[in-house]
């Protein structure tokens, strides 16, 4: 399949869901009402096989609309779904779209737009998080301050420039199959294990403030320490996988809480272990208090000091104490059921 500029192209867009009947209506219409940069448009769906009415939705979207088709993904994964959608692909573009994700009317237009202005492996917008809810509100104010994210540039709203990962992705269907597609082992961080892959491969990942979505992160801490266990976990994985980490934040928060672990361990042979671990929760909790501080006041959102610092908290241990246990499982016992593990780690964490 060739690609040539200044051609119309066959865009295809590829969104991973399963058990979203509540909002893939809402993203299909969004979808085939965009702004389109003179080219043809195919939607694929690929499901994980739903049983609350998503599938029987997305059907009955594709007989009114041929532009839109359903595709299974009985593992029930998004890489394997994403791949799924990949390999049925006409399209000489692919652009992924997420169900939990609101879309400027450009996105698409954009997207392709600067895959083509720039030749670069893959595009993107950042990763912007709008909420409802109290606590969702705070989740997405705080998804944005560098303390969080440890300065990822994907979290920078007015960036442009090179990035080692961003946020859901545009790509020529030929690079993707050049590097060999999503990997279907990674439950998490599948996109960033492709993105290093690009990386690697001579290709840039670029983010554009053109390129414009809002993300719906977690409604609660609870959920938000679970998905961060998850992020923390399968990082090991893709470091397993390169023998290097994208980024040295990836592993600031795994060596953080290990240390911490190690003081309590051996607290009882030295009160000097006691008083380092004290200093390092201490030294911690002002760094918190001090960010929380700063991000409530950039927008006059006082409303979320009392919540703030146990939202950081929860993305720093969640994905420390992920890392931790991805360690312990995957490089120290090998063990290779990593799925049942991890159910069973935020399960044992009441998450």
């Amino acid at each position: 399949m060739s690609y040539r500029k200044n051609l119309k192209p066959l865009v295809s867009i590829v969104i991973p869901c399963r058990n979203e009947a509540a909002y893939i209506e809402g993203v299909l219409h969004s979808v085939l009402k965009q702004e389109l940069p003179s080219a043809q448009l195919e939607i694929i769906v690929a499901d994980g096989m739903s049983d609350d009415g998503t599938r029987e939705i997305i059907s009955q979207l594709a007989k009114e609309d041929t532009r839109v088709r359903l595709v299974d993904n009985p593992e029930r994964i998004t890489s394997c779904a994403l791949n799924h959608a990949i390999h049925t692909a006409r399209g000489d573009i692919v652009v992924r779209m997420d169900a939990h994700t609101e879309y400027a009317l450009d996105y698409i237009k954009q997207c392709v737009t600067i895959l083509q202005e720039t030749g670069a492996g893959n595009v993107g917008g950042a990763w912007r998080a709008v909420g409802k809810s109290y606590i969702q509100q705070a989740i997405a104010l705080s998804f944005q301050s560098s303390f969080s994210c440890g300065g990822a540039s994907s979290h920078s709203l007015e960036y442009e420039g090179e990035v080692d990962s961003v946020y859901l992705g545009c790509w020529k269907k030929l690079t993707l199959e050049k590097i060999g597609l999503f990997d279907e082992e990674l439950v998490r961080n599948q996109d960033d294990e492709l993105n290093l892959r690009l990386i690697k491969a001579g290709y840039k990942i670029l983010q554009s403030p053109r390129i414009k979505s809002w993300y719906y992160p977690r409604a609660s801490i609870r959920a938000l320490f679970k998905q961060y266990v998850q992020y923390g976990y399968w990082k090991v994985k893709v470091i397993q996988k390169h023998k290097i980490p994208a980024s040295l934040r990836h592993i600031i928060p795994g060596s953080f809480t290990g240390l911490l672990i190690l003081l309590v361990a051996l607290s009882p042979l030295s009160i000097l272990f006691v008083w380092l671990f004290l200093g390092l929760i201490g030294f911690y909790s002002f760094v918190n208090i001090l960010a929380t501080i700063i991000t409530c006041s950039e927008l006059s959102s006082f409303k979320f000091l009392p919540v703030m610092p146990l939202i950081f908290a929860a993305y720093h241990f969640g994905y420390g104490y992920g890392f931790i246990r991805g360690i312990i499982d995957l490089v120290i016992f090998r063990q290779k059921n990593v799925n049942h593990n991890l159910t069973k780690i935020t399960r044992d964490f009441n998450v």
